[in-house]
């Protein structure tokens, strides 16, 4: 198979700063399977023009990240279950130019807190974006003492103490009591990228119905 020709398809993500972890984690896994497809990130500012691209140059597939993934409900014709009641997605699929949404952030967000929920009371979510409502859908499957916690009751952050913290901010270092469980989105952190392969891995099984071969 030739690796790259004019039929090769394209799946992209895009975000107001591209980064690399998609693109490994994807073309890899295309690579695996020998599948003539390319992953690209993309960075942009206004996501109904990455929507016109992707109808316009016939792209598969896309992801989409923070700030976008309320906003990019505008442009999709058609939306999962999941997406209905969370009101937010990360992944479209592109069916003979009908976009559909997905997110599955609600399925990485909802192994890492099934793995952490024992003996937790409650789970406070920090931020109020995209990635906050589908960690809240997955959090209240869970457990029905769920907080959010924004920057006009960011001061409650000192007396959480024996729950959840389960950050979905881009804000570093965040300092909390030593007897929480904290769980960063951040890339990088530990937690972090586990969440990030997790909903990749669902997203590539969207995208090529194949298991994600990758450890």
């Amino acid at each position: 198979m030739s690796w790259i020709n004019k039929d090769t398809e394209i799946y992209c993500s895009f975000s107001k700063s591209a980064g690399n972890v998609g693109c490994q984690m994807m073309n890899s896994a295309f690579y695996y399977y020998r599948l003539n497809k390319i992953y690209k990130s993309f960075s942009i500012n206004n996501i109904e023009d990455g929507v016109k691209a992707v109808k316009t140059l016939n792209i598969k597939a896309f992801a989409v990240t923070m700030p976008f993934k309320k906003e990019v409900l505008k442009y999709v014709d058609e939306i999962s279950e999941e997406v209905n009641n969370c009101k937010s997605a990360n992944t479209v699929l592109n069916v003979n130019g009908k976009l559909k949404a997905y997110n599955t952030d609600i399925y990485s967000s909802g192994i890492v807190l099934k793995n952490n929920i024992k003996n937790i009371s409650k789970i406070y979510i920090l931020g109020d974006g995209g990635f906050s409502s589908a960690v809240k859908y997955s959090a209240e499957k869970l457990l029905n003492n769920v907080e959010i916690i924004t920057r006009k009751n960011w001061y409650k952050l000192k007396t959480i103490k024996n729950s959840i913290v389960f950050n979905c901010t881009p804000v570093e270092n965040i300092k909390i009591d030593k007897s929480n469980t904290y769980i960063d989105c951040i890339i990088g952190t530990k937690t972090g990228n586990l969440l990030a392969k997790l909903q990749a891995s669902k997203q590539f099984e969207l995208y090529t119905g194949k298991k994600f071969p990758l450890s």
